[in-house]
């Protein structure tokens, strides 16, 4: 007969044989183990744990639900001057190549159907966000009045940049003003007072010199007809090295 004595039930004596029980194993006298796929298991509707989708300490938000994977798509279509190809969206968002085009069709399609006033669509080797053309006098009639407006303090800064060192490059506009002016170029060129002028051959990026209409508005014949340099703007030599 056995005899259990203590708090851990362990037993003294032999009257047959005897088993410890762990998590998941068995082990019997011959100290073989023998796995319990009752506790293995768990019980019966007792969920599993799962390993979090989230490397921690990464930084990025996880995109391997469709859902944020097109929020994703959407942020970086937003900012792109130009066409966006498939492999670079898909090293930005560290998703397969096949899984971001599959998703940028998909986006496509439904702005599409539910007749979206932006238009998602493929030209040349990459991907950008445009304007539905059906609504095209709505966006011309909003730049038009936008032109009889006055500029911003950081148009002109950028304008007069441009002006004293035409052609010259973004990076190089943004290097003078110390902030981003992606911007306010845009709105230079929606005015008609900056227009593009081919790339730079060092850095690939692309020219921006001043229009006829700059000119015109500011009441001058020539460039060789502005103003010396102003003291706002003393190191502008210095954007020869950025």
């Amino acid at each position: 007969m056995d005899r259990r004595v203590g708090r851990a039930g362990r037993r003294r004596g032999r009257a047959g044989p005897r088993e410890r029980r762990g998590r998941g194993v068995r082990v019997s006298d011959e100290n073989e183990p023998v796995v319990d796929l009752d506790e293995v298991q768990g019980e019966p509707g007792e969920p599993e744990e799962q390993d979090d989708l989230v490397a921690v300490g990464s930084g990025l938000p996880d995109v391997t639900a469709d859902q944020a994977l097109e929020a994703a798509l959407e942020a970086l279509l937003l900012v792109v001057d130009s066409p966006i190809s498939e492999e670079s969206l898909a090293q930005t968002l560290e998703q397969p190549v096949e899984r971001v085009t599959e998703t940028l069709g998909a986006m496509a399609t439904r702005l599409t159907e539910r007749a979206s006033g932006i238009d998602l669509r493929r030209v040349g080797e990459g991907w950008r966000l445009y304007t539905r053309d059906i609504y095209a006098p709505y966006v011309e009639k909003l730049l038009l009045d936008g032109q009889r407006s006055k500029l911003t303090r950081a148009a002109l800064e950028t304008l007069a940049v441009i002006a004293y060192r035409q052609p010259v490059t973004r990076a190089r506009v943004a290097a003078v003003r110390g902030v981003n002016v992606d911007g306010v170029i845009r709105t230079l060129l929606a005015r008609g007072l900056v227009e593009e002028a081919g790339t730079d051959p060092e850095t690939g990026g692309t020219l921006y010199v001043t229009t006829e209409l700059f000119l015109e508005r500011l009441g001058l014949s020539s460039l060789n007809d502005l103003p010396p340099i102003a003291p706002l703007l003393p190191e502008v030599d210095a954007i020869d090295d950025v």
